[in-house]
């Protein structure tokens, strides 16, 4: 597989980026940096605005104000920041009397090149019937030959937006093959999702955005700390204490022998309580990023 050449400025910058639609603020100050490399998971709902994000990346419409950058390239200079880049939408449209393999043909030719070998197995990978005109695929096979085009090319830039959009959870899991592969290559990979386990499983950094508004960026080990960890126990004889613990939000009594600890933060004051009482059982549960994103929108996000 080909190396790429990669720039000495960030992936991905934008400072102070805002875009309004009449009276609607799609995109509010949002500010981040993506380091080349770097495998970014953009979490959000429905009209939080990632996909105008995503458009102004890609150039496809002006920031009201603000600044954005593709390896030191402005964004709006859309014909030099597409040689960087290559982007899967979610709802993927092919040429539908083209087949797949000249589809395949046209997006090397006009995009920043491809490694040949390594696309001719993504095929057989993504089990991806090359021979069919487009108009007879399934959503799912739309999906895979954009995602067959973006792994196999030689750009610096993977944009994917909601990208396992009609796979099934085999597909999704060789999509997370690529990436892995497209980070050892030294390629960075931008990825907008509502599957919170496949951005947990691949990313190296998650924002969340909210109305527009960009409310965490961390690792996602991070991101559990700042959450909350539960902690059930089964116990012998004398109920432990954890009155004024660091820590410690909540104490339930399940039965006359169990309780559920709720921490936020490290948990270590509340395990040296449990170290010095008859603990029968013990289960720690971390959240997972659903339950991490479900904390940032409320009970409604459900």
């Amino acid at each position: 597989m080909s190396s790429t050449t990669v720039s000495p400025h960030a992936a991905i910058r934008v400072d102070g980026l805002t875009k309004r639609f009449g009276r609607t603020l799609a995109v509010d100050d949002l500010s981040l940096a993506i380091p080349a490399g770097e495998v970014f998971g953009f979490l959000g709902p429905n009209g939080a605005g990632k996909s105008t994000t995503i458009r102004l990346l890609l150039g496809l419409i002006l920031p009201s104000s603000g600044t954005a950058t593709v390896f030191g390239v402005p964004a709006s200079d859309v014909r030099r920041a597409h040689r960087l880049l290559a982007y899967v939408p979610g709802d993927v449209a092919l040429w539908p009397d083209l087949t797949g393999a000249e589809i395949l043909e046209l997006l090397a030719r006009t995009g920043p090149g491809v490694d040949a070998r390594y696309r001719t197995e993504l095929v057989r990978r993504f089990m991806l019937d090359l021979d069919k005109p487009a108009k007879t695929y399934s959503t799912g096979n739309r999906q895979k030959v954009a995602l067959v085009a973006a792994f196999a090319t030689r750009a610096e830039l993977l944009v994917l937006d909601e990208p396992t959009s009609g796979l099934d959870p085999l597909m999704e899991q060789e999509f997370r093959r690529c990436v892995a592969e497209a980070r050892e290559r030294g390629q960075t990979v931008f990825l907008s999702s509502h599957q919170l386990t496949e951005v947990e499983a691949v990313c190296d950094r998650v924002g969340i955005l909210r109305a527009g508004r960009l409310v965490e960026i961390a690792g996602i080990p991070e991101l559990r700390r700042l959450h909350r960890t539960t902690v059930e126990v089964g116990y012998h004889g004398e109920e432990p204490s954890f009155v004024d613990v660091p820590g410690v939000v909540e104490v339930e009594r399940l039965d006359r022998s169990r309780l559920r600890i709720t921490l936020s933060g490290p948990p270590g004051p509340a395990l040296r309580v449990l170290a010095r009482a008859d603990i029968t059982t013990v289960s720690m549960r971390e959240p997972t990023l659903q339950e991490i994103f479900l904390d940032y929108y409320g009970e409604n996000a459900r």
